[in-house]
């Protein structure tokens, strides 16, 4: 497949040297994430405001949201790969996310009214299936637009993530904005504009995508299973996965219960494998593996408090001058457009000297980082006092520190995987990694909870206890991060770098190492 790709990979010509197809990617999933992230600046403050849940609660609904949005891609990927191929997975996908946006349109009138409220927990379903169907699929298509050794991939995927932050970016600020100042359905109409208009970019210049993302055997879409084609069959597995996801959404604990059971089988299962059926040098590279996977889930359950504790403390504690708080969680995706130029330059340039830090350094320092971006914004709270707006300078300065730890920690992890699984568990362990994420923004509705505990005490009591929390939190992290660091060489060792053999990737397993390598961050965005 490889080869005709590199035959006639720029068959429909070339836009700033990269294939055309890029671009409708690039715009396809800019507006995709600008509807993800435009929402997601606004949840927190509609379970709160709007349908009256207490913080605690909001806090656990929003992870197990997040959760599951890191979980149904393994469904969308399966589909694809097996039946659909990447295109219909990822035109399904954004319809289904349209739909769900758009339903998140209909305020309903708020407080605990049911029949409201099974309209909403509808939404969610919608945005979460739609999510994995086409997050899972989308960046595949890059990656099939080039031949394995075409030494524009890296750029291509530079392009294609700075796409991903920009929508991110753009869907915090103006989501936000008209959501808090004019009204819910402003925001999240806007969010389902913005998701309508990338589907429109899909589905029109589908021809630039020379045919890529395919399925593989498309006859078999069109035999007949159970009475209607197969396609549509599977199609109707994405609707029974709606309703299992709306039935979940609202049983938030019983999402907690299967991911702690199938977090231990699958990491059981890993362990298992590399014991029994691994060289002595891959066993011990997926022993490094889970380390800094374990690791992950650590750093995503604090990072995740931007959009849940972290955004009502900027509502109800800081200095804002009258902007909308949810404003506020566009400084992510700014400063990582603005920061991975920077990172990939300076861990390139540690590199020629010798000074670039090991993977499981990295990941120390990230985890370090995260917890000064808590212990300033308590410093900054204290320096306030309780009877005073926190000034919002300190909430700039927390965004930045964790966006530096996320920096250090995501897009090297993802390396990681990629270098340290052999081939034919690449996909499992890469697997592994997002499913650690979808336990770390569980954890974090629970962190979240508790920040919210007792926070309708008071105004006082509410800011009393969120400091509280993170400042242990923020000694945690950097407790352990620092741990992580000294013990770092030893998980050095485990890797095996002077041993490791190019293989050569697998179809598609390469792509999303690759754009790591550059400095570049996917995980969050992606």
């Amino acid at each position: 497949m490889a080869t005709s790709y590199a035959q006639d990979g720029d068959a429909a010509g070339t836009f700033l040297g990269h294939p055309k197809g890029l671009f409708v990617l690039f715009f396809a999933e800019m507006w995709e994430r600008f509807s993800y992230y435009g929402m997601r600046a606004l949840l927190i403050f509609y379970l709160t405001k709007h349908w009256l849940f207490s913080d605690e609660k909001s806090g656990v609904i929003y992870g197990a949201y997040t959760a599951l949005v890191y979980i149904t891609p393994v469904l969308g990927g399966y589909l694809a790969d097996r039946y659909l191929g990447q295109r219909k997975a990822v035109t399904y996908g954004a319809v289904l996310l349209t739909f769900g946006h758009l339903l998140m349109g209909f305020e309903g009138a708020g407080g605990q009214d049911a029949a409201s409220l099974n309209v909403f927990w509808l939404a969610l379903a919608f945005i979460i299936v739609g999510s994995g169907f086409l997050k899972a699929n989308i960046s595949v298509i890059v990656g099939q637009l080039y031949p394995r050794t075409d030494v524009r991939r890296d750029g291509a995927y530079t392009i294609f993530y700075m796409g991903i932050n920009l929508g991110a970016a753009l869907g915090s600020l103006m989501c936000g904005y008209l959501g808090e100042t004019y009204g819910w359905s402003y925001g999240f109409g806007a969010a389902g504009v913005g998701m309508l208009l990338g589907l429109i970019v899909f589905i029109v210049f589908k021809p630039l995508l020379l045919g890529r993302g395919e399925p593989l055997n498309p006859e078999a879409l069109n035999k007949p299973v159970l009475g209607i084609k197969l396609e549509w069959l599977l199609y109707l597995v994405g609707l029974v996965a709606v309703v299992i996801c709306w039935w979940l959404v609202q049983n938030q604990a019983v999402v907690g219960s299967l991911l702690g059971a199938a977090g231990a089988i699958l990491v059981g299962y890993v362990l298992w494998t590399a014991v029994r059926k691994l060289e002595p040098d891959d066993r011990d590279r997926i022993f490094a593996a889970m380390f800094l996977i374990i690791g992950s889930i650590l750093f995503w359950a604090l990072f995740e408090q931007a959009g849940s504790s972290l955004n009502l403390f900027t509502d109800r504690h800081v200095d804002r001058a009258g902007v909308p708080a949810s404003v506020f969680q566009s400084l992510n995706a700014i400063y990582i457009v603005l920061l991975a130029p920077l990172f990939a330059w300076l861990w390139t340039t540690l590199g020629r000297k010798g000074l670039e830090p090991s993977a499981p350094a990295k990941f120390g320092l990230g985890i370090v980082q995260l917890g000064i971006g808590f212990l300033v914004l308590v410093a900054g709270s204290a320096a306030a006092g309780g009877d005073s707006m926190v000034p919002v300078l300190f909430i700039f300065l927390i965004y930045l520190f964790h966006t530096t730890g996320e920096l250090c920690l995501s897009p090297v992890g993802l390396s990681a995987m990629n270098r340290l699984a052999p081939a034919h568990l690449a996909s499992l362990m890469m697997g592994t990694w997002f499913f650690a994420s979808a336990t770390g923004n569980f954890a974090a509705g629970l962190i979240a909870g508790a920040t919210g505990s007792e926070a309708a005490s008071g105004e006082g009591a509410g800011r009393e206890v969120v400091m509280a929390v993170y400042s242990q939190i923020g000694w945690i992290a950097i407790g352990v991060g620092v741990a992580v660091v000294v013990i770092s060489p030893l998980i050095k060792k485990l890797m095996h770098l002077d041993t490791l053999r190019d293989d050569g990737p697998l179809e598609g397993q390469a792509e999303a190492g690759e754009p790591a390598a550059a400095g570049v961050h996917p995980t969050s965005r992606s």
